[in-house]
């Protein structure tokens, strides 16, 4: 318990003392690990999962599935931090942009918070719907089907759902990738930069 608050209080101590052009190193590490998580994640992915469990295939033998859920999980578990910290965290940094591009860059950047929370949700609902436990590093089993019962385990498709809003998240996270590219080959104005660590 003491080593987790001195860990907190010293990176509380480094993401105040970030600069104006860059976000705070909390937010550059929460960023970046969630980032590497959702590509890892969608890229472990087994097709059609799904039937997979239904041949009797038992998820806890194939460590494709055990990481995509435990990456699914991380990424909830992680995003849920993100957005404590953006509440208390120092303010972050501003661009000399137009109108319309703080527009765009706040609506991507609610869709893909909106995706993170969904995406493993949509994950438990489509397990527990089907009677499937969640299977995790470790060896650990969740069983999600007591949340999930009634016409809200039958009246959605969960995991083509699930299966559709990955396949968002990759194309939303690619395009949000290639705008700030776009920002520091183009525009010069340091958005990519204020996400990498100061030189």
């Amino acid at each position: 318990m003491f080593f987790f608050a001195a860990v907190t209080a010293a990176l509380l101590a480094m993401s105040l003392a970030s600069s104006n052009a860059h976000y705070d190193p909390l937010s550059r590490v929460f960023h970046w690990l969630t980032a590497i998580a959702v590509v890892v994640a969608f890229t472990l992915g087994p097709e059609h999962l799904g039937s997979l469990i239904r041949s009797g295939v038992d998820p806890a033998t194939r460590w494709d599935i055990v990481w995509h859920e435990s990456l699914g999980l991380l990424v909830f578990v992680l995003t849920l931090l993100r957005l404590v910290w953006v509440a208390v965290r120092p303010a972050a940094p501003r661009f000399d942009m137009s109108p319309w591009q703080h527009r765009a860059a706040r609506l991507v950047q609610a869709a893909l918070w909106l995706l993170m929370l969904l995406l493993p949700i949509t994950a438990v609902l489509a397990l527990g719907s089907k009677g499937h436990p969640l299977t995790l590093l470790g060896g650990v089993r969740l069983d999600p089907s007591a949340i999930v019962n009634g016409s809200l385990a039958t009246e959605v498709r969960w995991g083509k759902l699930h299966g559709l809003l990955g396949d968002a998240i990759l194309w939303l996270a690619g395009a949000h990738a290639a705008a700030a590219i776009f920002h520091h080959v183009v525009l010069k104005d340091g958005v990519l930069k204020s996400m990498l660590p100061p030189r």
